[in-house]
């Protein structure tokens, strides 16, 4: 075994991010992605002519040497994109961030002043529940805001009641997120938050090309990364890992492994290991949960349906949870002027009506979504392709802390191994953070000093 050896299991950023600060320092990694592409969830796929992400992926970041990864990996590539998005309400568009004369022009003075008194009540008492997200938000922004914006949406996107969802979930996320703490910084201009950035930057041909750069730096510096490669299992003797299996083209290898860093959702990765973890451990591993997520891609034969980069749908009466619009984040995605690519974004789980549906019954229903919101007609719609991406996005019920902390834990006594990225950490964070569990993991492995975690951040 080279005692210099070291692989990495996944391709997202924050492996790819692994992988090049470990050739940056004279090591050539092994990287293992199950799928066929890098970039994980952002990456960039392509159907008729246009590219489609999987998801919405901002280049924004206050980490410096984040910052000059993405400007050195892309130099003459990375777009300055002026941010538009909108929030679908009640048959009516409200843009986001909120300007407090659009919310009131949009929704009425009566239900306006609702909002502020409801928001007022709330601040000027004690504040109730604050373990769920539910209790979270009505205690900060008012029980009406809360009902009319975040309540649905929310539940839409995570498949389970407020009431069970953790309040760390707000706490990280819902200032790039909400409706609320938009309003909040159109009320209190001081409050300054991350998400009223009015620009960031963008691949020009898609969020994926990112890493394709970063892939063809590590194999230039040579680094091998291997896509449609899973990893089956890692053997375990004493306090470390000895060797990974994996499986490609048919065919099981067992490599020999003197370090890991894994990016693998924490549920998976216990599964992998032999011999087994104990009960406690495999038990906890269980009960992690995740949301997967389907992007169904429809080309349309019209142009300029709508100026947004994207819109939150906060209604109902519709499947969809959020739609991208490809051509306003840089028009090499879309690269006929007479058509418009969209992302239509559905959260579901693995299992249920919506994860189950063939790919032709998916776009029928991307293209029944479309029609009853007013943007487009069904008719229109000259093409789609569905996306599948599981264990998108890691959940926080009542328990998850403990189950992760047990599970983090015992991992903790395998001196060779480190968790990376969202689903290695389970940490709903952004690709600026993922990136810097990376570094900070091929770091250690390297002999620095151990260093906190980053929190999560908003988007």
């Amino acid at each position: 075994m080279d005692p210099d050896s070291v692989i990495v299991v996944g391709a997202g950023p924050a492996g790819l991010t692994a992988a090049h600060e470990l050739v940056r320092r004279g090591v050539r990694p092994l990287v293992l992605e199950k799928g066929s592409r890098v970039g994980g969830m952002s990456r960039t796929e392509t159907h008729a002519g246009c590219r489609f992400d999987i998801g919405g992926h901002r280049f924004l970041t206050g980490i410096p040497e984040i910052q000059d990864l993405w400007e050195e990996l892309l130099p003459e590539d990375l777009l300055r994109v002026p941010r538009r998005s909108s929030i679908y309400f009640r048959d009516r568009f409200i843009r986001y961030p909120i300007q407090l004369p659009d919310v009131l022009r949009r929704v009425g003075p009566r239900e306006g002043a609702g909002i502020l008194l409801s928001y007022l009540r709330a601040r000027c008492r004690p504040r109730g529940d604050e373990e769920t997200f539910a209790g979270w938000m009505a205690s900060r922004f008012g029980k009406r805001l809360f009902e009319m914006f975040f309540r649905d949406y929310t539940e839409k996107v995570w498949g389970v009641p407020c009431d069970r969802l953790r309040a760390e979930l707000a706490a990280d996320r819902i200032q790039a997120f909400s409706l609320g703490s938009a309003l909040w910084g159109a009320l209190s201009p001081r409050s300054g938050h991350r998400t009223s950035i009015d620009r960031f930057l963008y691949p020009a041909r898609g969020a994926g090309t990112m890493w394709e750069a970063f892939r063809d730096r590590v194999e230039a510096s040579g680094g091998t990364v291997l896509t449609n490669a899973e990893v089956a299992g890692l053997r375990v003797e004493g306090n470390a890992v000895r060797s990974v299996t994996v499986r490609r083209d048919g065919r099981s290898e067992e490599i020999p492994a003197a370090r890991v860093i894994t990016g693998a959702p924490l549920r998976d990765l216990v599964r992998m290991i032999r011999p087994a973890p104990p009960a406690e451990v495999v038990r906890a591993a269980e009960r992690i949960p995740y949301r997967d997520f389907l992007l169904v891609g429809l080309v349309i034969r019209r142009k300029a349906l709508f100026r947004d980069q994207w819109i939150y749908v906060h209604d109902p009466g519709v499947a969809v949870g959020r739609i991208q619009n490809f051509g306003r984040w840089s028009r090499a995605m879309v690269p006929d002027p007479e058509r418009t690519g969209l992302g239509m974004e559905y959260f579901c789980s693995r299992g249920d009506g919506l994860w189950s549906r063939g790919d032709e019954e998916l776009v029928d229903l991307a293209r029944r979504d479309l029609e009853r919101l007013g943007l487009a007609r069904s008719s229109d719609v000259e093409t789609g392709r569905v996306f599948r991406q599981a264990e998108a996005y890691p959940i926080y019920l009542r328990r998850t802390p403990a189950d992760v902390g047990a599970v983090l834990g015992f991992l903790s006594g395998l001196n060779n191994l480190r968790t990376i990225g969202r689903n290695g950490l389970h940490r709903y964070d952004n690709q600026d953070l993922a990136m810097l569990t990376g570094l900070r993991a091929a770091g250690e492995l390297l002999g620095e000093a151990p260093r906190p975690a980053p929190s999560g951040q908003p988007l």
